[in-house]
């Protein structure tokens, strides 16, 4: 996944920042230690996963809306896919919103719920030998191009920065699958915050409408 330019904040598409579309009464996430509004991260179409495969595009998977609390970084444990501190959301395809952005006092110390900026998406095929490490450095190897400018894999296999943290569905158990590991951005504006330089994976088992979001670093 490398970046390809901005786009409109609220558009039906794969990118990181911009608001979040969802069915019409979505709630927005908050975080289960300190209670505040999560900040929205990115919107993954579920339909893109059949362009990895080879498949071509599908129609009517839904899509994945991750959210991480950043109200005060490290104390909410938004790392942890079980404690709270994010949420990684399904939503079906059909008549979604953007989502009502929650208003901050000024005079509180909340992060803002949306990044700075929205990066729209390119596609990069790699060969079939190179894993996700792999593939980035031989784009990024190519004049005129930036390692800040792969933004992730969707799909394929997780290149874990520690150990091997693939979830299991809380309602089949069965392993879940990646839909995407996502760098933190390019700049300032699209940073996202795993930790300095980490890496963030969503997990979704789809028969089972789950999804399971965490980071290492």
């Amino acid at each position: 996944m490398t970046y390809a330019g901005t786009t409109e904040p609220d558009t039906l598409a794969t990118r990181t920042g911009g608001v979040p579309l969802a069915p019409s009464g979505t709630g927005w996430p908050q975080c289960a230690t300190c209670n505040g509004p999560m900040q929205f991260l990115a919107h993954i179409l579920l339909d893109d996963l059949g362009l990895h495969a080879g498949q071509g595009a599908t129609e009517g998977r839904g899509v994945l809306a991750l959210f991480m609390c950043q109200n005060d970084p490290g104390m909410c444990e938004e790392w942890d896919p079980h404690a709270g501190g994010n949420q990684a959301l399904i939503f079906p395809a059909a008549a979604l919103r953007p989502m009502p952005v929650p208003s901050l006092d000024e005079e509180d110390d909340q992060e803002p719920v949306l990044l700075g900026s929205v990066s729209a998406i390119s596609y990069e095929t790699p060969s079939k030998t190179a894993d996700y490490d792999q593939a980035r450095k031989e784009w990024a190897s190519r004049p005129n191009r930036s390692p800040l400018d792969v933004l992730g894999q969707l799909g394929g296999h997780p290149v874990w920065l520690q150990s091997d943290e693939t979830p299991a569905c809380p309602t089949c158990a069965q392993e879940m699958r990646l839909v995407v590991q996502l760098a933190e951005g390019r700049d300032h504006s699209t940073a996202m915050n795993f930790g300095g330089r980490g890496e963030a994976y969503a997990f979704a088992c789809e028969p089972c409408v789950q999804a399971v979001f965490l980071w290492q670093c």
